[in-house]
């Protein structure tokens, strides 16, 4: 790693702002996204590592960037600067080439046409059913057990995970092992050098093992049919176009899949409760009209203020962004929830309107390295809300909303447990 002042950043007269920011309570965004931008929509960022990186919080300039095929994500390769200090950053944070999915280019592009088959619209409405009694049997636990509880424990966190493992055909019994390796994954400053490289290794080497029991028993799940199409395409790691996936783009997957199912739909099921429990109005139009339940869903998804860092990106080209040119070398790391709240692209921000349509929110990326699993993210979301609603109307907060508390430490935001009562 060079010196990050070697590169140099666009002029700006705002002081570095200090990632990551915090709002009043965990549902508020930082003040500071207004003014930012409003005056300097391009700004500096110190990052938990001390290293700098350029801001972005406009929507017109998050979107652009993101919808850019020539910047992906920062790798151990590039003289990018760090988001964690050393030694404390998991491999979504480092961009660790031992895990990660392909990043670049036509491995890119193959990965995402080999894994996204699966991920469709139609395919996730075919396992509704299936989410819908798995929530309504989660549902019924917490009831039984009576009031106040955790529905982060109880719900947030069971739910997706439990779908996940049956998409990988990993068995469920073992998610508090993956619980772990997910956290160590996503580490920013969490863990240590020596925790994060022992999950790491645990993970890779459960991965594998469950890659290679695939390929001697294949099944119905993602993975199996990964390996199964993989070997049809002319073999596991074939270099000709269209060829299969290498056993470490298999492993990479099943990890990546696995962490996506754990802390980020887990985290956006508890955010959104909150969001819609926070002012009781809200909960009640759901009630009154439960067809509002879909773009209550997108609504939630872009007021969220809490999703952690953003996406990074490491420009290895001048590019010019706001009527700035960002130089080549820069980090740049694109605030979703600071575009999602912009006035210039949302009218009336601020306000949570649960009809809202259009709501082309940027939440899980834009282009051609947007979250592949939205679908899924989507349809869990919608499950949890339907049930909810109709298992248990008057559902509420066990604490104010300022009491919540987020989670820390990790690349994405969230919050530690939702206490609720009924």
């Amino acid at each position: 790693m060079t010196d990050q002042a070697e590169h140099p950043h666009p002029r700006s007269t705002q002081p570095p702002v200090r990632l990551p920011l915090s709002g009043d309570t965990p549902l508020e965004p930082p003040a500071v996204w207004e003014e930012l931008r409003a005056r300097c929509p391009v700004a500096h960022a110190t990052l938990p590592s001390g290293d700098t990186a350029v801001y972005l919080t406009r929507y017109d300039d998050v979107r652009g960037l993101l919808s850019d095929p020539r910047f992906v994500r920062p790798t151990e390769q590039d003289n990018a600067a760090r988001m964690a200090p050393e030694g404390a950053g998991g491999a979504a944070a480092t961009g660790s080439s031992a895990i990660a999915t392909p990043n670049r280019g036509e491995p890119h592009q193959r990965w995402r046409r080999q894994v996204g088959r699966y991920f469709t619209a139609k395919r996730m409405t075919a396992l509704r059913p299936g989410m819908t009694r798995l929530a309504e049997s989660l549902v019924d636990t917490m009831l039984a057990d009576g009031a106040p509880a955790d529905l982060r424990a109880s719900l947030g966190f069971p739910f997706p995970v439990y779908v996940i493992c049956d998409l990988l055909g990993v068995p469920a019994e073992d998610r508090d092992r993956f619980s772990g390796w997910s956290d160590s994954f996503l580490s920013v400053t969490r863990y240590s050098a020596d925790e994060i490289r022992t999950a790491q290794a645990e993970f890779v080497a459960y991965m594998s093992g469950h890659i290679a029991a695939k390929r001697a028993a294949p099944a119905d799940d993602l993975l199996s049919v990964l390996i199964t199409q993989s070997e049809e395409a002319g073999g596991a790691g074939s270099e000709v176009e269209g060829g299969g996936l290498s056993d470490e783009e298999l492993v990479s997957t099943g990890m990546g899949l696995l962490v996506a199912g754990h802390e980020t739909t887990a985290n956006s099921i508890g955010k959104m409760v909150s969001l819609l429990l926070a002012d009781r109005g809200r909960w009640e139009s759901l009630l009154a009209d439960p067809s509002l339940v879909r773009t209550a869903v997108e609504e939630s998804l872009r007021f969220d203020s809490n999703l952690g860092f953003g996406l990074r990106r490491y420009l290895g080209e001048d590019a010019e962004i706001g009527g700035q040119v960002v130089p080549e070398g820069s980090t740049v790391v694109c605030s979703m929830p600071a575009a999602n709240r912009d006035e210039r692209a949302f009218t009336g921000a601020d306000a949570m309107d649960l009809a809202r349509t259009p709501n082309p929110h940027l939440t899980f990326g834009v282009g051609p390295h947007s979250c592949l699993g939205q679908a899924l993210a989507r349809t869990e979301l919608q499950v949890v809300l339907e049930v909810l609603l109709a298992r248990v109307p008057t559902l509420r907060l066990a604490v104010p909303a300022a009491e919540l508390r987020k989670t820390e430490g990790l690349l994405v935001g969230g919050l530690s447990e939702v206490p609720v009562s009924w």
